[in-house]
């Protein structure tokens, strides 16, 4: 068993919130709480959440984190 980690991070918007969603329906699970920091160059504020998953397989540089 392999676990993947991936931090998702975008504008704290619901498009982000459907991102989220969206990773937890392929199998991804919360991986501690939620962050939130203002993006001051660009005057809005960011969000990120870390997600993992467990899979069957080794792990590579190369594997696309989003498509498993």
């Amino acid at each position: 068993m392999t676990t993947l980690y991936r931090f998702l991070t975008a504008d704290d918007t619901s498009a982000f919130c459907h991102t989220v969603t969206e990773a937890l329906s392929k199998g991804w699970a919360l991986y501690g709480p939620p962050s939130y920091a203002y993006d001051e160059a660009n005057g809005v504020m960011r969000c990120g959440q870390a997600v993992t998953k467990e899979i069957d397989a080794p792990y590579t540089p190369d594997m696309k984190l989003g498509a498993q």
